[in-house]
């Protein structure tokens, strides 16, 4: 491996302990290099960029590498003022329930009975091992998709791919084409017998008709019983 260049070096001091050793290599890519300095020029110009800094790497910090036992796969942050902090489709706690989200809620109602929340918090999914992972760790305020092809991709897909590599049960959930296209040069390390990929259309507004009634919340608590690990709690955002 390359040694780590200072940008690199940055980069790889903020992840959690527990990531350090699967995305090491990744981490002296130059493609990291890129990403440092993009980032660093855009923040100099005065771009609003979310999450904010303490926040990038939460869905890391909140789930530690051995503990992830599902995947929900996101594109980018959301990008208005307060609402991106770092887990896929969560919000924090105030903030309205973006529309993804809510259809997210109805499908859990559909599907297990769960009370449809009035937050948005997904944390306590989280901490449960379902690693909240968008694809791009970064976004500019009213900008979707600002930070894409800069990098955080490559990052990301390391992240997937490493956990796949684990001889450990794990449920992807991948909602819309993007997502899907984040395991399409993973077949060869995909093992049916302890990886569940679940796939359905995006859960916003615009293709929700393809989401709702796909059952993953409980597709992924049968699977995670079946090899003996802990079902979600589903409804701990109730709970909180």
């Amino acid at each position: 491996m390359n040694k780590m260049t200072l940008k690199q070096q940055k980069f790889f001091s903020a992840l959690p302990d527990s990531w350090k050793k699967p995305v090491k290599q990744v981490c002296s890519n130059p493609a990291i290099d890129s990403l440092v300095k993009f980032l660093k020029e855009r923040e100099e110009n005065g771009a609003n960029i979310y999450p904010s800094k303490k926040n990038i790497f939460a869905a890391l910090k909140e789930t530690p590498f051995d503990k992830v036992s599902v995947v929900i796969v996101g594109q980018d942050p959301y990008h208005g003022p307060g609402q991106a902090h770092g887990l896929s489709f969560s919000v924090p706690a105030g903030i309205a329930i973006p529309p993804s989200l809510r259809n997210i809620f109805k499908e859990l109602h559909n599907d297990i009975g769960m009370n449809i929340p009035n937050k948005g918090t997904l944390t306590c999914w989280a901490q449960q091992g379902v690693l909240l992972l968008n694809a791009i760790l970064t976004v500019e305020e009213g900008k979707p998709a600002s930070h894409a092809g800069k990098g955080w991709e490559i990052f990301t897909d390391t992240i997937i791919e490493e956990l796949i590599k684990r001889d450990h049960p794990l449920v992807l959930m991948l909602w819309g084409s993007y997502a899907q296209k984040k395991v399409q040069n993973l077949h060869a390390h995909i093992d049916h017998s302890r990886h569940l990929i679940l796939k359905a259309a995006h859960p916003s507004p615009l293709s929700v008709t393809g989401f709702l009634g796909c059952r993953h919340f409980s597709k992924t608590n049968h699977f995670l019983k079946k090899h003996n690990l802990a079902e979600i709690n589903w409804d701990c955002v109730n709970q909180d």
